[in-house]
């Protein structure tokens, strides 16, 4: 049937390179599946196309139908890469058989008019960066290979409480649980594959762990059994082991930070199997800080699914008979402390969440920036690319907003803002803001407009997406806190805040960077508040503090002032905002933002929600206009309220030192740093060093040094100590075998005799001197056999030493009449006079060289 083919099979000749190129590069973004030889022509075959509906194309650009999204049945139909190249040409060649023998041409690029008609043009070539396709497949969180995963996918409602949300007022009669274990209770669930301390992050994949995901809950013995079911085992989770104490009394245990042995503050779970006005008490019994908002009034937070699948209700503060306690369970180890509450499940058999904070995962994220790219609007001011990749593959993202400029002066004009978050994986907090913010600057809003219209924006909306990924509380999967090592070199090691601060770099060499802010949640304080740091030019003296205080009176309800504090301290010159401060960002903070509620204005006494947190990005947006109004009012306004206040605080301070001080004229000269108090309230106010890879090899590194130190005796001296040695060692030698000659008196007297710039030039000739012991062994060497008579080696070397001196002296005179300079080797080197110098300059050397202290006359 086709001749032709089946004689280019036969006589198996190779294919045209460039056809050959073209065909796998199309084939490979999609765009052609059909034969190797010339595409057929688009009007003459349009009439096939519209008759014959096998030719119809029915995906539209960006469709995936060819995506398979199980990466087992992907991984099955990429076995012929792995054959020999024989096989592969059989294949082939059987493949463009069969294609031309009437299979449909497959393509994504033709496009479609009003009634579904194929237009016989192609699209526009597809984006090779793009991250996102409008009908795609998100990419897929990476996890360690140790962690298991379940397959399904969660997804939370956002939902506002119509009445506030109070704190819990302790009552008296809370009760303290007896803490009994494992010994004595019943283990429900527990994880097995968790990597601790002293192992270390190797590789990741989609999934997770390989293999089957075992069902970690108990068995439910029947319908009357009423254990609870637990599950942490997915995207932002995080708990280690249940174990049912009583019918409804379970005591939970924490995962710590993956690859570390501490960091137990974040909480994320699911419990299925519920039974409605039954009180259940969780207890978990493995926190690590001494002292939380619990014991305040906070409460924690409740997800039911039926809720919000009929009523549309989501998270929500549930809680009584909360208490915060010293574990009395001594182990040796550091102490524990415990959270205690109880609840009322709303109905039977359902499904609810609890969680430390309302929960915002990688995936919420990459559904926002979906949402972004794909808005016609805001992705025309809005720029998304790849900042860098995480330690798991897991891709770090970074916003460019701002408005197109008319001009390359007016681009360059602009000032840039940075802002980042979840730098620290359990502070969800931070996104919360973080949303609010991208909200307001991506509206169409006069003021977000304007703000785009001066400022460009480079925003990385999540710094740390592996321990978001895997529900760690503070650290990356190096096993470190990042918000300490902002100065590190380690890139491997620390890609994500190693790029972010290149990035930044870059940035302050292109233009000024008005503000850097780092959002965070705080687990001791409440309200929010900001840490900066103090500038010590008197030009800009409290300058930094403008910002928050502005901040404090657009948001009175929410943000508090008075809990803001700039002092750097020493633990801290790893944090983004030092680091930024100390690269010339003077407005350089962190904003805490805490985990309970406000305590200020008509909030008080209440939980934020979600809105309260997206109101303050709002907020943040507001206070930049203030901020750089040109009318600089309320600028100045702030600044002298600032001065006021400070000099209130420093005679406060004084007063509580028991000291009487009049401060007119110089309360401003005292160190702000003295009357703040110390910003550490986390409990990795320390950084822990090196990755645990990398800190072994540094121990054995350490080990190694150690013994090579003990090994040597005597430090070695340089080259230069060694020479300098030598030469002093043998010019001794040779002096002290001439020092009894009488010709060296009357030597002696000829010097006297020379005038001063004469005298140092032919001292200079004592260098000379120190090259008489090779000649001394070529002596020894002629007369290696026999002995040599002291007097006349003596008379020997005299007679060489006048031979030199006359010599040296004699062009020395005639450089000083003739004004030439001809110095011996020696006198060169410790004056380095280039030859082509003019005779007045030489003169003016010579005598500077006369001048030189006898000691660099013998150094090389």
């Amino acid at each position: 049937m086709f001749p032709a083919l089946e004689t280019e099979l036969k006589q198996e000749t190779l294919p045209d390179p460039y056809e050959d190129f073209m065909y796998h590069h199309l084939q490979y973004y999609g765009y052609f599946k059909a034969q190797r030889g010339s595409l057929p022509n688009s009007a003459t075959h349009q009439h096939v196309w519209k008759n014959n509906p096998r030719y119809l194309v029915s995906g539209s650009f960006g469709e995936r139908e060819d995506v398979i999204p199980d990466p087992l049945q992907k991984e099955k139909l990429l076995w012929p890469t792995c054959l020999p190249s024989t096989v592969h040409r059989q294949i082939e060649a059987v493949s463009r058989d069969s294609l031309m023998l009437g299979s449909p041409l497959k393509s994504r690029q033709l496009l479609h008019d009003e009634f579904g008609e194929v237009k016989p043009c192609l699209r526009e070539p597809r984006d090779l960066f793009a991250f996102f396709s409008s009908s795609g497949p998100l990419q897929a969180p990476r996890w360690p290979i140790e962690c298991e995963v379940i397959k399904e996918s969660l997804c939370h409602i956002e939902w506002v409480p119509p009445q506030p949300e109070y704190f819990y007022q302790p009552t008296g009669n809370e009760k303290l649980p007896e803490i009994v274990g494992e010994e004595k209770g019943t283990v429900v669930y527990q994880l097995d594959s968790v990597p601790t301390e002293g192992s270390y992050f190797t590789s990741a994949r989609v999934g997770g762990k390989r293999g089957i995901i075992r069902d970690l809950a108990v068995t439910l013995q029947g319908p009357e059994d009423n254990t609870l079911l637990f599950e942490s085992r997915f995207e932002s989770g995080n708990l280690q082991k249940a174990v049912r104490v009583d019918t409804y009394e379970y005591e939970l245990t924490l995962r710590t930070d993956l690859y570390t042995n501490k960091h137990t503050q974040w909480f994320y779970f699911r419990v299925q199997n519920t039974r409605k006005d039954v009180t259940y008490r969780f207890t978990i019994v493995n926190l690590l800080k001494p002292k939380s908002l619990y014991t305040i009034g906070m409460k924690p937070l409740m997800y039911s699914q039926l809720d919000a699948d009929t009523h549309n209700i989501g998270w929500r503060r549930e809680g009584k008979e909360i208490r915060y306690f010293k574990n009395n369970t001594e182990d040796g180890q550091q102490p524990f402390y415990c959270l205690t509450w109880t609840i009322q499940f709303p109905h039977d058999q359902d499904t609810c969440f609890f969680a430390h904070f309302y929960p915002y995962t990688y995936t919420d994220l990459q559904c926002y920036l979906l949402s972004v790219v794909n808005n016609p609007v805001q992705s025309q001011f809005c720029k998304l690319r790849t900042l860098c990749r995480s330690l798991a593959g897991n891709t770090v993202y970074l916003l460019t907003i701002t408005n197109p400029s008319r001009t390359p002066q007016e681009a360059a004009a602009k000032k840039a803002v940075v802002l980042s978050a979840r730098v620290h994986p359990g502070e969800s907090n931070g996104s919360w803001i973080m949303k609010g913010f991208l909200d307001f600057i991506l509206s169409n809003s006069p003021d977000a407009q304007l703000l785009r219209d001066i400022f460009i924006f480079k925003v990385v909306p999540m710094l740390n997406p592996d321990g978001v990924i895997v529900g760690n509380y503070r650290c990356s999967l190096a096993g470190r806190d990042l918000n300490r090592h902002y100065k590190t070199i380690l890139k491997e090691s620390f890609p994500c805040i190693w790029y972010t601060r290149n990035m930044i770099k870059r940035l302050l060499e292109e233009r000024e960077v008005l503000l850097y802010c780092d959002f965070h949640g705080h687990s001791r304080k409440n309200n929010i508040f900001l840490y900066g740091c103090n500038n010590n030019d008197r030009k800009y003296w409290l300058h930094e503090r403008v910002f928050p205080l502005m901040l404090s009176k657009n948001a009175p309800d929410k943000f508090s002032f008075q809990s803001c504090n700039f002092k750097v301290q020493k633990c801290k010159e790893g944090t983004g905002r030092v680091v930024m401060w100390r690269m010339g960002i003077l407005n350089s903070y962190t904003m805490e933002s805490t985990f309970g509620g406000s305590t200020l204005g008509n909030k008080r006494d209440t939980h934020f929600t979600t809105e309260d947190l997206k109101s303050l990005g709002y907020h943040v947006c507001d206070t930049l206009l203030d901020f750089c109004d040109p009318d600089r009012t309320k600028f100045m306004q702030c600044l002298a309220e600032l001065k006021e206040l400070l000099q209130q605080e420093i005679h406060k301070k004084f007063n509580e030192l028991g000291q009487d001080m009049d401060l007119e004229g110089s309360w401003s000269d005292i160190s702000l740093s003295d009357i703040e108090s110390s910003t550490s309230g986390s409990d990795s106010s320390l950084s822990d060093g090196l990755p645990v890879h990398l800190l072994n090899i540094a121990h054995e590194v350490n080990q190694k040094k150690k013994m090579y130190k003990k090994k040597k005796k005597k430090p070695l001296q340089t080259r230069k100590q060694r020479n300098e040695q030598y030469q002093k060692n043998n010019l001794m030698r040779e002096l002290k075998l001439t020092e009894d000659i009488p010709e060296r008196a009357g030597f002696a007297s000829t010097l006297q005799k020379q005038p001063t710039f004469f005298r140092n030039s032919e001292n200079a000739s004592s260098s000379a001197m120190r090259n008489e012991k090779p000649r001394l062994n070529e002596l020894h060497g002629r007369d290696k056999g026999s002995s040599l008579d002291p007097s006349k080696m003596t008379s020997l070397i005299l007679t060489k030493n006048k031979e030199r001196m006359q010599e040296m002296l004699t062009r020395t005179r005639g450089a000083a009449i003739h004004h030439e300079v001809c110095l011996t080797p020696t006198v060169t080197r410790a004056c380095s006079i280039p030859r082509q110098r003019s005779q007045d300059s030489q003169c003016r050397a010579l005598q500077r060289q006369a001048q030189i202290p006898a000691k660099s006359q013998f150094q090389i």
